[in-house]
């Protein structure tokens, strides 16, 4: 991979990087702050694995994939979270929750 091409993946990853943070602080509801997260997480994803293509053990990519597998957990028990916080109260926005035990 050339330095150019690498380039391209940087200005990538800081797009999705910028477009996360957007979201995260802009939008109330929680679904699309979780989606911000994983915008800014695969952007990080995105340069470990375009690094590692400089490293010949492909370490980069090793953790990129552990990252991977990181995020899908923490997906699966921020939206079982979520779920039981809608069950609960009814109201996905993040401004209405001010307490966990609000009915």
């Amino acid at each position: 991979m050339s330095e150019q091409v690498l380039t391209y993946y940087l200005y990538l990853s800081a797009f999705l990087f910028s477009a996360g943070i957007y979201v995260v602080l802009t939008k109330r509801s929680a679904i699309f702050v979780l989606i911000g997260v994983e915008l800014m997480l695969n952007a990080a994803n995105l340069v470990l694995a375009s690094f590692s293509q400089f490293d010949p053990d492909l370490r980069g990519q090793v953790v990129a994939v552990f990252a991977v597998v990181l995020t899908v957990c923490e997906v699966s028990i921020a939206l079982a979270i979520l779920l039981n916080i809608y069950r609960k109260s009814k109201a996905s926005n993040l401004d209405e929750l001010t307490k966990l035990g609000n009915t």
